[in-house]
């Protein structure tokens, strides 16, 4: 799932409760979420981490993930598969 669509599909206050989170301006969040602003792959990781999974760095790098992050190469390499392998 991509940031504007986790944004838009939750609760009122769970973009500036993200942001908070993050440590980044609401509208700055909105900026990211909207292709405006370019994220990290810093950034990247810890939206997924943030949001447990449900905006994976391979959804924010739909292209290139695979260059950035050779680790995360399986179907097990995103943050919440091995959160839930763990358990």
């Amino acid at each position: 799932m991509n940031l504007k669509t986790y944004i838009n599909s939750g609760k009122r206050g769970t973009a500036k409760d993200l942001a908070k989170r993050l440590g980044v301006s609401p509208s700055y969040l909105s900026q990211m979420a909207s292709g405006l602003a370019p994220i990290s792959p810093e950034r990247a990781v810890r939206l997924e981490e943030e949001t447990h999974g449900a905006v994976a760095r391979r959804d924010t790098f739909p292209d290139n993930w695979r260059r950035i992050w050779p680790e995360i190469a399986g179907p097990e390499g995103c943050l919440a598969s091995r959160a839930t392998e763990a358990a």
